[in-house]
């Protein structure tokens, strides 16, 4: 029959796997660690609650199969797991801006809310020991109950990731068309001004020639009232007075 620890690797490892698969469209080669970083996590979550546990069964007579004691071991079995698992995936989602580092949490609290539920509904069918085939029934479930855990929390984070890339790449497009309208607008007023300085010039050199052109029309007639018109005839005008 199934028992505790392969039923645990089944549901984890399923869970991480289908994760991984998933999240690896998202975090690129980051994904490639996320079973590696979780299965670490949950063996030395083990290691120390083993240490924690044992001591506790042998010593203070605490019985693993009936309450209180199952609550008491598996409490502190989840806080060990807890904390090392979403250490180990927090600092996978802490390398990219895309993930939120509290998923590292949820998808921790969720995977152990969701195991402590199929070993209470098939604790029946669990034994410390016993042949796995007779417990294929049981090792589906668990597989299942990974792979679906495993399916809607990955599939969740991804989603979160597409929303965030979705609002990069408006905020990216709404930065780039700002820029562009600037850089329209700064060359259109520089045109403009350079259209307006040329205007201004023009109209300078208009009227430094206007003003080069009288003050040349005056110094033209001042010498005419002093010197007389050399091309005018005076004897022609002394014959038609001498007539009359």
């Amino acid at each position: 029959m199934l028992d505790y620890w392969t039923a645990s690797a089944a549901f984890w490892l399923v869970m991480f796997a289908i994760q991984e698969w998933v999240l690896q469209f998202r975090l690129g080669y980051l994904g490639r660690y996320w079973t590696l970083a979780s299965a670490a996590s949950l063996f030395f979550g083990f290691l120390l609650s083993a240490l924690v546990c044992v001591p506790l069964i042998i010593t203070s007579k605490v019985d693993p199969f009936t309450f209180p004691g199952n609550v008491i071991l598996c409490a502190i079995a989840a806080i060990f797991f807890g904390g090392f698992l979403s250490l180990g995936q927090w600092l996978i989602l802490r390398q990219t801006d895309l993930t939120p580092r509290i998923f590292a949490l949820i998808n921790t609290v969720v995977g152990i809310l969701i195991f402590f539920l199929l070993v209470w509904f098939n604790e029946p069918s669990l034994e410390l020991s016993g042949g796995p085939i007779a417990g294929w029934k049981t090792a589906f479930v668990f597989l299942a109950g990974g792979a679906v855990t495993g399916g809607v929390t990955g599939k969740a984070l991804d989603f979160y990731c597409w929303r965030v890339e979705q609002q990069l790449i408006s905020i990216e497009r709404e930065r780039v068309e700002k820029e562009t309208r600037e850089r329209e607008r700064a060359q259109k007023e520089k045109l403009e001004r350079e259209k307006l300085e040329q205007e201004i010039l023009e109209a300078e050199m208009a009227e430094r020639k206007r003003i080069q052109r009288e003050a040349a029309l005056e110094e033209e007639r001042k010498w005419y009232e002093e010197h007389g018109d050399e091309d005018y005839d005076y004897e022609d005008e002394d014959e038609d007075e001498s007539e009359e």
